[in-house]
């Protein structure tokens, strides 16, 4: 159970996870408060509820500058961006407003600036929390480390790192201690019961004026590609359902409950017509322009996420009556205003009333000094972190050309990659795709900076972006793999062109496996399985062996191309480490780190 403090800020009282998951859900009735009548309203002075939401802000709460096009076609681009001005702007619009309702539509976290994306993200829920965000609910990439990482956030625990890098000191010199929010969706399932992980809904409770309360019910969903084609890894245990049969299931409880005034927040998105403005609808299409038509006229507005889109539309309900369909766009380029009119007698939502806006979060105000504050404090922990020695070398760490060749750099992120998911699980053997390494470690110290020596790896040498997409999470996963299907793998560092041109691109394998090839043979049978050793034992073609990767590798959806021997990888389950932090965690541990032998693969000579 949430903190009660939690519960009661800014004055409202919220149905939350412990209601949401049983009272209600078990169909019982609701607290006498929620269907109270609103004591002394006036019949015909319609309550105003203005919503606020951001989505995907991906942890852009620092110096950002961007720019989206005018809110209409033909408008000049606008320059954006920057959480100093996203909270003046929020400000800005709040002041005077009696019943002001500030959210997110998902993805908060899983950044990809280094002085969030490298503190796990905590800085952006610190960020969140000191604007007074009241919920969000679960995107895609709040469950990029799975939901230990998702439950982290949420809650502070500090048990979900197998090597205790969490819970950060903060600006406030506190140690880090979660969202002072909720999180919410419905179609996050334990794919064994079918329950929510998460709670499906909650209702905000808003002021007439007049001494009563009106109850304002939000419903979330997260995109159900999550399990279609795995747009983040989803662990194992957990499914996603359809966006809008889950909004329409628990937009009934809160009818059956009373209340009228229904808001359905969901990371899936849509987008419009290029060259639009962003304030405009012109000829909309996507996931979230198809579920309009199916999500119950219950629904009073529809806020999306997920696509970056840049669009306000006013659509028609399956009844025919309009209502806001929004997204606003990404990185705190733009936010919405919702505006509701609530009949005071019986809390519905007068939809002829209702307005809907996209602003941009333009740098032509005052930046807010706090916000300021929290991103100069955590730029400078990130200075800090990035001089931090974490281990040495005796000599460079490098590429091939093109990934042409076995390499001493892609041997020891192979050798990373299966020493972390040994930590947190287990695996026979580890292989890093050809593409995924940005830079090599070398042993010479940077001039340019006197925290570094000769020999000695810095924490931004290593961390800061050495690994594909390790910033946003792309972790490691295990999975079973048939000893064919291994030497399939190894068969598709050969790809030939329609042409018949043939190109090699090295995929790394752990030190515990030696394999050789012969150019003379055809491609897809340059391997001989005979010579493939795991631990030094024969591969046996009908055997399994676990193996660990990077996590896009095992689904088609962003795969390395041609590499397609892991999409049929059985009992997949993810490490807790991700690509880059493995390769340091594993450097740390090794140092002092001689460059590996390249005779991991192995040509035949020809006679």
């Amino acid at each position: 159970m949430r903190d009660s403090a939690r519960l009661l800020r800014r004055g409202r009282s919220a149905l939350v996870a412990a209601v949401a998951a049983g009272l209600l859900l078990a169909g019982g009735a609701a607290p006498p408060a929620a269907l109270a009548s609103p004591a002394g309203a006036r019949p015909g002075t319609p309550v105003p509820v203005q919503l606020l939401s951001i989505t995907d802000l991906h942890g852009y709460f620092g110096d950002y500058t961007t720019t989206v096009p005018g809110a209409r076609a033909g408008e000049p681009a606008r320059q954006v961006g920057g959480g100093a001005y996203l909270t003046a702007h929020l400000k800005q619009r709040q002041a005077g407003q009696q019943n002001s309702i500030l959210f997110s539509a998902g993805d908060d976290f899983s950044g990809w600036p280094n002085e969030t994306g490298w503190f796990w993200n905590e800085p952006t829920v610190e960020y969140l929390n000191s604007i007074g965000l009241d919920f969000s609910t679960v995107g895609n990439h709040e469950m990029d480390r799975g939901y230990e990482f998702l439950r982290h956030m949420d809650d502070g625990t500090c048990r979900w790192r197998p090597d205790n890098d969490i819970c950060f000191t903060d600006s406030t010199g506190q140690r880090f201690h979660g969202a002072d929010y909720d999180y919410y969706s419905g179609s996050l399932v334990d794919d064994r019961s079918g329950k929510p992980k998460m709670p499906p809904y909650h209702v905000e409770y808003v002021s007439d004026g007049h001494g009563g309360r009106l109850p304002v019910g939000f419903v979330h969903a997260t995109t159900k590609l999550m399990s279609e084609e795995q747009m983040s890894y989803t662990p194992e245990g957990f499914d996603f359902l359809d966006e809008a049969d889950t909004v329409n299931k628990y937009a009934a409880v809160l009818r059956q409950q009373g209340v009228k005034a229904i808001v359905a927040v969901i990371h899936e998105g849509f987008t419009q017509q290029s060259g639009a403005g962003y304030d405009e609808c012109v000829n909309p299409s996507g996931p979230m322009y198809d579920a309009n038509a199916r999500i119950s006229p219950d629904v009073d507005a529809i806020v999306t996420g997920h696509w970056h889109a840049l669009v306000n539309c006013m659509l028609p309900d399956p009844a025919g009556n309009p209502r806001p369909v929004v997204e606003a766009a990404n990185h705190g380029r733009l936010f919405n205003e919702i505006n509701l009119q609530l009949d005071p007698r019986t809390g519905e939502v007068l939809r002829d009333r209702t307005t809907s806006v996209n602003h941009a979060n333009t740098q032509d105000v005052t930046p807010d000094p706090e916000t300021l504050r929290i991103a100069d404090y955590w730029r400078a922990e990130l200075t800090k972190r990035s001089n931090l020695p974490v281990a040495r070398v005796t000599a460079d760490l490098t590429r091939a050309p093109g990934d042409s060749a076995e390499s001493g750099m892609y041997n020891v992120t192979a050798d990373a990659f299966l020493w972390a998911a040994n930590k947190d699980g287990k695996a026979d053997l580890a292989v890093a795709m050809p593409g995924i390494l940005r830079r090599d470690v070398q042993y010479a110290a940077d001039p340019a900076n006197p925290a570094d020596a000769p020999g000695r790896v810095l924490f931004s040498e290593i961390a800061l972006g050495t690994v594909y997409d390790s910033g946003i999470g792309v972790g490691l996963v295990r999975g079973d793999v048939t000893g064919a299907q291994l030497d399939k793998l190894l068969e598709s560092q050969w790809q030939q062109a329609a042409d018949g041109t043939v190109t090699y691109r090295q995929m790394a394998v752990s030190g515990n496996v030696q394999y050789r090839y012969d150019l003379s043979r055809p491609v897809g049978d340059r391997v001989d399985p005979g010579s493939v050793r795991i631990g030094g034992k024969p591969l046996k073609p009908r055997s399994t062996y676990r193996i660990a990767t990077l996590a896009n590798n095992f689904f088609a959806k962003n795969a390395t191309p041609g590499f397609t021997a892991l999409f049929d990888a059985r009992k997949q389950d993810r490490s807790l480490y991700n690509g880059g932090d493995a390769l340091w965690r594993y450097l740390e541990k090794a140092s002092p780190v001689r460059p590996p032998a390249l005779n991991r693969a192995t040509p035949v000579r020809s006679s």
